[in-house]
């Protein structure tokens, strides 16, 4: 019987190893033989079952079983999934989570193209870091003058980005609907709002929130109020990205909302290297949904319960 097969002297190098701390030096000149012959012991116990290592990612990381299995549903790159709390304290770990991993990601001199909302927001008013990124440069997606919330428009995100993180940053001064299609193809020729999406065109990352159905959005229920109804003659509406409202399949849907909206198309958006979708909620579920099977984005970072829903619903 040769060394290797002796189970007894297996067994006895494992102990040595994974429960006293001994070293692989140690354990050679314990057991007689040369040092470079430990690690190829070591391994042989692992295959013969003398060993087993048991990664305890469920009390450390819960969800991770979960994240991967949405993974694997939908093929996207990777799923973060925190706790459901519901409400606005929900929103706020949200945002937390994708500003950590927005910094895990990121790279100085790198571009990062940002949507609006109030969960991008939300992701602005987590950022926090003790590196400067002086020559990572933020730029808005999408239009931000109008009547809704100044907060929540793309120019006050990026900036916000950008004084946290010591970055520089670009405004787009144009609305986020125009009054035609002709109009808005006169505003996306002017030479400074052309400039911006052409350097969103080139970013490296882009960050953006998924919007519901047109009764959900803020953004709609400003600029339409009750008449909404009349601009959405697709009945596949199942939310928006960057306010391209979309349909079951991801697609932009056929609607005069979109043909008066001045945003980041989606099909450049697809051309990014990394886009991280920020959502979360019962009501976003299917929008969610849409994006991920119109590959509108790569990594997608929610709760536990619209995970868990997203599962369903494969």
């Amino acid at each position: 019987m040769t060394f290797i097969e002796d189970r007894r002297a297996l067994v006895k190098m494992a102990h040595m190893y994974y429960e006293e701390g001994a070293t692989q030096s140690q354990i050679a000149q314990e057991m007689g033989v040369s040092r470079s012959l430990i690690s190829k012991y070591l391994a042989k116990a692992k295959e013969q079952g003398i060993v087993e290592i048991i990664i305890h990612d469920d009390i450390i990381h819960p969800f991770r079983q979960l994240e991967m299995k949405v993974e694997r549903a939908y093929s996207i790159r990777e799923v973060v999934c925190i706790p459901s709390f519901g409400g606005e304290s929900s929103k706020s770990r949200l945002g937390a989570a994708a500003a950590k991993y927005l910094l895990r990601v990121m790279q100085d001199g790198q571009t990062i193209g940002v949507s609006s909302g109030t969960t991008l927001f939300e992701v602005a008013k987590a950022m926090t870091s003790n590196q400067a990124f002086p020559s990572v440069r933020f730029v808005p997606l999408v239009g931000g003058m109008g009547n809704e919330r100044v907060d929540i428009h793309a120019n006050h995100i990026v900036a916000a980005l950008a004084g946290q993180l010591h970055a520089e940053y670009e405004l787009l001064h144009t609305p986020v609907m125009v009054d035609s299609k002709e109009a808005k193809e006169v505003f996306k020729r002017q030479t400074s709002i052309k400039r911006v999406f052409d350097i969103a065109a080139e970013a490296d990352i882009a960050i953006v929130g998924i919007g519901g159905t047109p009764e959900h959005s803020t953004m709609v229920q400003s600029y339409l109020g009750l008449e909404h109804q009349g601009y959405f003659t697709d009945q596949d509406v199942a939310g928006d990205i960057c306010y391209n409202f979309i349909n079951e399949d991801g697609h932009v849907s056929e609607d005069t909302w979109n043909e008066r909206i001045i945003a980041f198309e989606l099909e450049k958006l697809k051309e990014l290297p990394l886009v991280i979708g920020v959502a979360s909620g019962k009501e976003k579920v299917k929008a969610i949904k849409a994006a991920l099977k119109g590959k509108l984005v790569d990594v997608l970072i929610t709760d536990e319960d619209t995970a868990s829903a997203l599962l369903e619903q494969v």
